[in-house]
């Protein structure tokens, strides 16, 4: 089990998530930000800091946001598990349905 970014991130990609994360696991895509289900140590610490509350445990992701799941699983088919997000920076493979969201936040 991992866990996982939904809606609320997109577009506004707020990073605190980022800074807390030990383990380094949780990339930058074009409008949202993805947690690696690999390399996720499942010690929550990105939960309580993010600021719109879009991180939750992949058990408790609510039913409208149940796509994003495999959304953040799809973000690494490509890029793989490179060991960490600093090492990659920002990365334009944001799966069709983030892609195709309009803008959010507006």
């Amino acid at each position: 089990m991992t866990y996982v970014i939904a809606e609320p991130c997109v577009d506004v990609l707020d990073k605190a998530c980022i800074e807390e994360c030990p383990v380094d696991c949780i990339y930058e895509g074009d409008r949202m930000l993805y947690i690696h289900p690999d390399e996720c140590v499942d010690c929550g610490a990105c939960e309580p800091v993010c600021p719109v509350e879009a991180i939750y445990y992949e058990d408790d992701v609510p039913d409208q946001w149940k796509d994003y799941t495999k959304a953040n699983v799809d973000f690494f088919n490509e890029l793989g598990s490179p060991g960490g997000a600093s090492k990659v920076g920002k990365v334009s493979a944001d799966p069709e349905l983030i892609k195709n969201l309009p803008p959010q936040g507006e």
